[in-house]
């Protein structure tokens, strides 16, 4: 039976959950298409940190516009997240970064947020279980927040479904039709739907999306891991995330216990086409061993991991670029067609705002944000070489707090 619908979106985890929400929002009929059950990959994998200075002025106004979004949820979508904002602390052990810290301190507050340095001793203070050894200052946004993954994607849905969009879980897209050059339909297993325009937002599997319509999308699926302990005696939610940049290491409360991530040298990356139709993000094979690395990276900081037993090990395939910043906006070459992807690792904290900037672009014609930084045709030829592309984006996910933030 063929449907027809304004926009089709492909992919429910939280880029194509926040845009679903938005354009319904906005009038439009709305089509959220997943092959498997919405929000059940990647994204209620993620660890759930919202950090807002960012590399670039771009990415640090999504991430802010993000988590205002983030505290007015429920205001805005019917759905409720808890969500806490318990700040953050950046952890700098090496002296260069101690040099950066005035330049880094002024470009926070030009963007509007308070941050500020606290010695070691203040930085302990804030956050019990840190031991200072080692660090030499570290800066604190007391407006980052953590919250958990699942409750973004599985809300934006809900919501989007009580606006009138169509949610169509367990169904595979099979090819997308092209007409004159632009989009004409989007064939799926439960046969076509007729539509001008599409999102692919299918994260892992975006790049199939953008083959179906004859693109290479440049984001390369990332093993992504993090490990959570048993409950600690002295942890709480109202303190802070704890990121040590040189040692590519995140930590943050989590259900009473410690919640450790980070990024290794050599990822594993995949080739989703190499791998069954049936594959899901819960068969991907993890590896402890990595976490109890990073773990060793920070243990002058953090010497709780050498002992507290873990409860929770998960994982995820973000997307790399080579850049480290997402692809988001209309797709080069073929009208109707945007693209939200390449999340590498944060994704979720900065949905909402790209969900609505997507939507305003696709309603309007224009977002109210200036996203020419993300548009996805700004790499050059080098990077049509899948060797030069793989080897970039595991280059960029080994260096992530050193490009990123």
């Amino acid at each position: 039976m063929v449907q027809d619908a304004d926009v089709v979106v492909i992919g429910a985890g939280a880029f194509g959950a926040s845009t679903a929400f938005h354009l319904a929002r906005l009038g439009r009929g709305v089509v959220l298409v997943d092959r498997h059950e919405p929000a059940s990959q990647t994204s209620p994998r993620a660890a759930g940190l919202a950090g807002q200075l960012r590399s670039t002025d771009t990415m640090s106004q999504l991430a802010m516009l993000s988590v205002g979004k983030i505290l007015r949820f429920e205001a805005e979508t019917g759905e409720p997240l808890e969500a806490h904002q318990s700040g953050s602390l950046k952890l700098l052990r090496r002296p260069e970064q101690e040099a950066d810290l005035p330049e880094e301190i002024a470009r926070g507050r030009r963007l509007g947020l308070t941050v500020e340095p606290l010695s070691p001793v203040e930085a302990q203070r804030r956050s019990p279980l840190l031991r200072s050894d080692g660090v030499r200052a570290a800066l604190y946004n007391p407006t980052d927040l953590f919250f958990e993954p699942d409750q973004l994607p599985l809300g934006y849905v809900r919501a989007a479904a009580r606006l009138g969009a169509t949610v169509l879980p367990r169904t595979a897209v099979t090819g997308i039709g092209i007409r004159a050059g632009a989009i004409e339909q989007v064939v799926t297993s439960q046969g076509p739907i007729r539509t001008p325009t599409v999102v692919d937002t299918a994260g892992a599997w975006a790049r199939l999306v953008g083959a179906a319509a004859g693109l290479n999308v440049p984001a390369i699926p990332t093993r992504h891991q993090l490990l959570i302990t048993e409950p600690i005696a002295g942890v709480s939610d109202e303190q802070p995330i704890v990121r040590i940049p040189d040692a590519q290491v995140y930590v943050r409360p989590a259900n009473g216990g410690l919640l450790l991530g980070g990024y290794e040298a050599r990822p594993v990356q995949y080739d989703m086409a190499a791998l069954p139709a049936d594959f899901q993000i819960q068969d991907l094979a993890l590896d402890v061993d990595v976490l109890r690395g990073l773990a060793e990276r920070v243990a002058d900081q953090f010497p709780i991991f050498g002992q507290a037993p873990i409860r929770v090990h998960r994982g995820g395939l973000p997307t790399m670029t080579p850049d480290g910043r997402p692809l988001v906006g209309p797709a080069p070459g073929l009208r109707g067609l945007f693209i939200a992807g390449g999340c590498c690792v944060g994704g979720l904290s900065i949905a909402p705002a790209v969900g609505a900037a997507l939507a305003e672009w696709i309603v309007h014609g224009r977002p109210s944000l200036d996203l020419g930084l993300l548009a996805p045709e700004r790499f050059d030829s080098e990077y049509r070489s899948e060797e030069r592309l793989r080897e970039r984006c595991q280059y960029v996910y080994a260096h992530y707090y050193d490009l990123v933030h």
